[in-house]
């Protein structure tokens, strides 16, 4: 009865170390498989980044801006080619998501993100702002980020935020737009018209030349 009793502990401890030697290779196994994911997600960052090379270097706030219209805290979730909102633009840092400060002024928005790259948005170089829900594979309820479109070089981008406090989009949108409607107005050529007739006819005191 004793030798049984002592098959069976041997039996069991053997058993207890193959267990741990199997869950030891499924943890190495995924970690190998986390690591080789993050590779290949850095990779793909990396081959994104050299087919947007092309993009200028993001614009810095000038000197003078004037006073701030709306100012905004919250995060920003990335930059996409307008219109398209899983194209993710990733160069000069634009695909890194953050917490951000904007802030509205005549001159445009000024984009401050700690820990992450600050840019500019010229007033000229805006175009519109909406409210929408997804950006750069990031969704969130309806109306819940405020996408600003903007041109830099040759590319128009959507970039999108969201504030801590998500009843301020509506005020944004309304800003940037009527800024956008004034700046094209104003870059309107106006011709105007005389009023005075023409006539290439010569003139002469006896009335017109026949």
């Amino acid at each position: 009865m004793s030798a049984v009793l002592i098959n069976l502990a041997a039996e069991q401890k053997s058993a207890d170390v193959t267990d741990w030697a199997a869950r030891i290779g499924w943890v190495v196994g995924l970690l190998l498989f986390i690591a080789l994911v993050y590779w290949l997600m850095r990779q793909g960052w990396k081959w994104r980044g050299s087919l947007q090379s092309d993009l200028p270097e993001l614009p810095q706030v000038p000197e003078v801006t004037g006073e701030a219209t709306l100012r905004l805290s919250g995060r920003y979730h990335g930059s996409t080619t307008a219109g398209q909102w899983l194209d993710r633009i990733v160069a000069h840092g634009l695909g890194v998501r953050s917490r951000v400060e904007l802030t509205l002024t005549d001159a445009g928005v000024d984009v401050v993100r700690p820990g992450a790259t600050d840019f500019f948005v010229p007033a000229g170089q805006l175009r519109a702002a909406r409210l929408d829900k997804g950006i750069a594979g990031k969704v969130l309820a309806e109306g819940g980020l405020l996408i600003l479109t903007w041109q830099h070089g040759d590319r128009l981008l959507d970039s999108g935020f969201r504030s801590d406090r998500a009843a301020e989009h509506t005020a944004w949108v309304d800003a940037v737009n009527l800024m956008n409607q004034s700046i094209t107005t104003n870059q309107t050529p106006t011709t105007n018209a005389s009023t005075t007739p023409t006539d290439d006819a010569p003139f002469t005191t006896e009335g017109t030349a026949r």
